[in-house]
């Protein structure tokens, strides 16, 4: 799987959630992808822009996420995931990682 692939579902998770109150950076590698629900739904937003939250991760860690082979909490643990700011807009994305 691609980047292109994780924005393709990372888009259509989004649009099928509640707006998050927020807007949540995924720092993927050297990519960046922001959700930005502070709106009346959920966008994608692709430019490096200020965020309520940061997710900053590699590709290789979000696959294993994705794929079940790691839990997201102890990616987080191990400092394999970092998140910076509001918290609990990460936890409203929890869903996101599976």
């Amino acid at each position: 799987m691609d980047i292109q692939a994780v924005i393709d579902q990372f888009s259509e998770q989004a649009k099928g959630m509640d707006p998050i109150g927020g807007k949540v950076k995924f720092a993927i590698d050297e990519n960046v992808v922001v959700i930005d629900g502070s709106g009346s739904e959920n966008a994608l937003v692709f430019e490096d822009t200020d965020a309520d939250c940061t997710i900053t991760t590699s590709m290789e860690t979000l696959l294993k996420m994705k794929s079940g082979d790691i839990n997201p909490m102890m990616a987080v643990m191990s400092g394999k995931v970092k998140i910076s700011g509001d918290m609990g807009l990460a936890m409203k994305l929890q869903g996101m990682m599976s």
